[in-house]
């Protein structure tokens, strides 16, 4: 195999160490197990992905950018609606970002992919909860020694207007902020591969929508075949596990293929 590629998304310490604010259970033994895999096909490993949730404390989907009438802040994980704007249960905390953030909304219900969700503050830009899992940084680090190669690390999230799940583009792009917009260099780079492997948190969310997208946006519908989804290296956000098995069963017939980090080259 002349060309294995690994993407990981979003691997880091507030997803992954049970400390983290959004903390995905399992996903510190899923980051444990692939930075094992990535020690032992150290020598085999083409290119590294590394995708990174990079959060302002100021975004759309953070607390604070919401109240109710009496000032209250929603608390994590409600749901938003354009009807629940529109009917006076929740404003922005900026009368000047009404407009816009209805918009949005608005945008985000016709795509059918999530509703509105208020995060807990996560990935916060210079914080603890940005960094890499411990061990598999030190993995990555490794690999680059050995390789003499510049692992990819892809951020994604800072525009605070909108949600930015998928690597590959945001939930509802800004027209003025490229970073939003079509990763087409990622997509280009995974069609050259022979198999790439795919891992990191969530399950439910960011795994799901970056392979979504990807595959969307392959020139050759049968390269979905080359993606090799690590099942035991991605967990679900907790409640949210419909979403993750509707995924997978998507992918499976659509031809991706599975494997485990323990059994994968071995």
């Amino acid at each position: 195999m002349k060309n294995l590629q690994l993407l990981v998304i979003d691997p880091q310490n507030d997803f992954c160490d049970p400390k983290g604010t959004l903390f995905v259970s399992g996903a510190d033994a899923d980051m444990d197990r692939l930075a094992s895999m990535v020690k032992r096909l150290r020598g085999k490993l083409t290119d590294v992905h590394v995708t990174l949730d990079c959060h302002r404390i100021v975004d759309i989907s953070h607390p604070i950018w919401w109240k109710d009438s009496a000032g209250n802040r929603p608390p994590p994980f409600t749901i938003i609606t354009p009807q629940d704007v529109r009917a006076g249960r929740w404003t922005t905390a900026l009368p000047s970002a009404y407009q816009r953030s209805l918009a949005y909304l608005d945008a985000l219900a016709a795509s059918g992919r999530y509703p509105a969700c208020i995060w807990p503050e996560h990935c916060l830009i210079g914080e603890w909860g940005n960094n890499v899992w411990p061990a598999l940084a030190e993995e990555l680090h490794a690999w680059e020694r050995e390789r003499f190669a510049l692992a990819d690390f892809v951020t994604k999230g800072s525009n605070p207007w909108t949600e930015h799940f998928s690597a590959v583009q945001a939930e509802v792009p800004d027209p003025e902020d490229p970073s939003t917009q079509i990763n087409a260099g990622l997509v280009q780079t995974l069609e050259e591969a022979d198999l790439v492997l795919l891992a990191g948190e969530a399950l439910s969310h960011c795994l799901a929508n970056t392979v979504r997208d990807i595959v969307t946006r392959f020139a050759n519908p049968n390269y979905v075949k080359k993606l090799v989804l690590l099942e035991d290296a991605s967990s679900p956000v907790p409640g949210f596990e419909h979403l993750a098995t509707d995924f997978v069963d998507e992918m499976v017939a659509r031809g991706i293929q599975r494997a485990r980090t323990t059994d994968f080259l071995s």
